[in-house]
């Protein structure tokens, strides 16, 4: 009865050339030009309410506020002054290197107002140019 596994000596040759086609398999499938050419170290966070025109055209002036909290959902923070306000915050921040601190590029608050009658007054979008940025 012969055997009809391989020699001994041919074993180590095709072991070599079955693992020489699973890494080169494998390196085929990596795509280099999105490993090497999207290098880029910088990162930009975005934090907080991110502002969708569609759902502020939602909420005219003279909307109440369960109509504003349907569509802009809970607020970032309220005021309760005189009368009362939500506000909508958000923050964007770049790194430009890795373990770098984030530094603060832009800046938006939406505030809508209330009047005494708990019915949307005014709508006010707020920027980075409009406030001082303090820690």
């Amino acid at each position: 009865m012969k055997s009809t596994f391989l020699p001994r000596s041919a074993l180590p040759r095709s072991a070599g050339a079955i693992s020489l086609l699973v890494v080169a398999s494998a390196l085929s499938a990596c795509n280099s030009s999105k490993m090497i050419g999207d290098l880029n170290p910088s990162e930009t966070l975005t934090q907080g309410y991110v502002i969708d025109q569609q759902a502020i055209d939602l909420v005219p002036v003279g909307s109440s506020r369960e109509q504003v909290l349907l569509a802009l959902g809970t607020p970032s923070t309220k005021a309760t002054f005189d009368n009362e306000a939500f506000y909508y915050i958000s923050q964007t921040r770049k790194r430009y290197v890795a373990f770098d601190k984030p530094r603060l590029v832009d800046q938006k608050v939406l505030a809508v107002y209330f009047g005494e009658d708990g019915r949307v007054s005014q709508i006010a979008n707020y920027g980075l140019k409009d406030g001082k940025v303090f820690d």
